[in-house]
């Protein structure tokens, strides 16, 4: 076994990537603590005030712009990547269809916050084994933290920053989480990658609420997946219609994003499609009543939203669909809800027919 003084951190690093691998992660990278000019950008952002109610993404700044702040004695950081895409998705023909709800590929599986860094942790003990003799100090974490992950993620070479403020990659597009695993082991450190977004506009011209104002800025008070995740009270009546039957995130620049055509499907189980979300009508999901809404969302991510929420983005969704006896009935059932924000987006909903 290497002591302190001799480990051949270059042998390590491969073996990292090895390792990760037989993990389920597709790429790994890894770079220093540098985050060079992002908290600059979040600054004018925040300043812009499209972070809307994101009151989180102000907090800690000097622990996301310094990760050696969040984890201390931190002088490297694993960035990996999992793809989560599920075969035969379908995504645009759930789009065209009214009738059907579209959440976001993301969530149609297990929450996949606790299925990295789950990982993230099997990985940093085989770490632990291959340098018993140093003091291995580490953190995983998962969009958990106030973490630069999509700048960390570009510096590692896992991608570049898209237009739509997502990263790209040239062989597997954008449907993939990211995950972190902060150490302090001096690791080689890994280069980025070249942009290859050259004048493509696609994401911009698609997305339903223009809520990507510039090439590489969102204002998220316009974005659906906001909308529909974070946001707690009404969504602006303007914006409404807009939303068609997306109920739960948007995918929309990431569906119509040329470099997407080199997605690879997951091969993950916790990411599979559970209780029918992948192709689910929107009346049925109308009908759950909290205690099911509770049962079978446990472990997804869409709990975060919450039940209100959720009846809330179907109320719009079904306003925007195809008249039908059926949809009205659904709407008028939930007429008299003892939620104002429910009340209200229903109310609105049965207008539209």
């Amino acid at each position: 076994m290497n002591t302190k003084n001799d480990t051949d951190f270059t042998q390590l690093s491969m073996k990292i990537k090895s390792w990760a691998k037989s993990l389920g992660f597709q790429q790994v990278g890894i770079t220093d603590c540098n985050t060079d000019d992002a908290d600059d950008r979040l600054h004018e952002w925040l300043e812009q005030k499209f972070h809307g109610e994101m009151d989180y993404m102000s907090c800690n700044r000097e622990k996301r712009k310094h990760p050696e702040k969040l984890v201390p004695n931190t002088v490297r950081i694993i960035s990996v990547r999992m793809d989560y895409l599920p075969e035969n998705h379908n995504s645009k023909m759930i789009l065209q269809n009214t009738n059907k709800a579209y959440i976001s590929r993301y969530a149609l599986g297990r929450d996949y916050h606790k299925v990295i860094r789950k990982r993230l942790q099997q990985l940093a003990e085989k770490i632990n084994e291959a340098v018993v003799n140093w003091d291995h100090q580490y953190r995983a974490f998962a969009d958990s933290a106030p973490v630069f992950e999509r700048h960390l993620a570009k510096k590692a070479g896992i991608g570049w920053v898209g237009k739509n403020t997502m990263i790209l990659n040239n062989h597997a597009g954008s449907w993939f989480f990211l995950g972190e695993l902060f150490t302090n082991l001096p690791l080689p450190i890994d280069q980025p990658v070249t942009a290859h977004c050259g004048s493509c506009t696609a994401c911009i011209d698609v997305c339903p609420t223009k809520a990507i104002i510039a090439p590489y800025k969102i204002d998220a008070r316009k974005c659906i997946s906001y909308l529909t995740i974070e946001h707690k009270g009404s969504i602006d009546p303007a914006l409404r219609p807009l939303m068609g039957n997306r109920i739960y995130g948007c995918d929309d620049c990431q569906l119509f994003c040329p470099w997407n055509k080199f997605a690879t499907p997951t091969k993950e189980p916790a990411f599979q499609p559970r209780h029918n979300l992948k192709d689910a009508d929107l009346v049925d999901l109308f009908s759950w009543d909290e205690k099911t809404f509770d049962k079978k969302m446990e472990g997804s991510p869409i709990r975060r939203a919450g039940y209100i929420s959720w009846l809330r983005n179907i109320a719009v969704a079904l306003g925007n669909a195809e008249t039908s006896h059926e949809i009205i009935t659904a709407l008028t059932a939930r007429k008299n809800h003892e939620n104002e924000i429910v009340r209200e987006h229903v109310e609105w909903a049965l207008e539209q027919h």
